[in-house]
């Protein structure tokens, strides 16, 4: 079945639900990209951290004893900015309103990044060394700060998640203080956190904007008759389908002056 899409766009001009589709298309590319940042930081975190033994060396030794220091720095603003765009968009999305949250989320970022430029060799910098580890203790912290209230709102705000939030929590925080009396100094505490995290990040990412999308959908099908159609104006960007038409017109008069 051919869909004609100009008809498509004049039927939902018509029942004033054209902004709504395209509020739909923003939702679903919003959500590939922080899906796509976010998995790309997850991979870097697990390459950039298995370039030396992980059980022998942290992620700042890894950088700062061997030739790995820029990719150090880059790993560190990757995986910041990954999470902190995911973060900030789950809470703009969900309307949390307490803006510590975002406060917070920001100089996690700092700090992480900041742990990444400064360096850590306590015999050749000591004062840095020290500028080092404070920086790494207070990123903790700010994650700590935001992603944990946001997390206990959206389990109020969603009861059904409620369980799986908590598990996440128990998975990361649990986990990363289980890793360092395990394994003492070394790598695989913060790539468990980090790891966990961004996972956990990923996770609501997906659960949240699945959520909007359908209540999306739900006002942009109502009284629906026709099923194809009705798909093709949840999945299509008819918005870019527009300007393609526009373009095609545009081409079509030129040729004929």
């Amino acid at each position: 079945m051919n869909i004609n899409y100009q008809n498509v766009i004049e039927d939902l001009q018509k029942n004033n639900l054209y902004d709504i589709q395209k509020e739909l298309t923003k939702q679903r590319q919003t959500r590939t990209l922080i899906m796509s940042l976010l998995l790309s930081a997850f991979v870097f975190t697990f390459i950039y951290g298995t370039l030396e033994n992980p059980f022998s060396y942290t992620l700042s030794n890894i950088g700062n004893f061997f030739n790995y220091r820029l990719l150090f720095i880059i790993w560190s603003i990757v995986s910041g900015a990954a999470i902190e765009v995911a973060v900030i968009t789950l809470i703009k999305l969900e309307n949390y309103k307490d803006k510590q949250t975002i406060y917070y989320i920001y100089l996690a970022t700092f700090f992480l990044i900041a742990t990444g430029l400064i360096p850590a060799l306590k015999e050749d910098y000591p004062f840095w060394h020290w500028m080092h580890v404070a920086s790494s203790v207070l990123l903790s912290l700010f994650y700590t700060l935001s992603v944990i209230p946001f997390s206990l709102w959206i389990s109020k705000e969603s009861p059904r998640l409620r369980r799986i939030v908590f598990s996440w929590l128990l998975v990361i925080w649990v986990g990363s203080i289980s890793m360092v009396i395990i394994f003492k100094h070394s790598a695989m505490f913060e790539i468990w956190f980090f790891a966990t995290m961004i996972l956990y990040v990923l996770y609501l990412s997906l659960i949240l904007f699945e959520e909007k999308i359908i209540k999306i959908s739900i006002k942009l099908l109502t009284n629906e008759k026709n099923l194809n159609e009705a798909i093709e104006k949840v999945f299509v960007n008819l918005e870019k389908i527009k300007k393609l038409e526009l373009k095609r017109t545009r081409k079509t008069k030129s040729k004929k002056k």
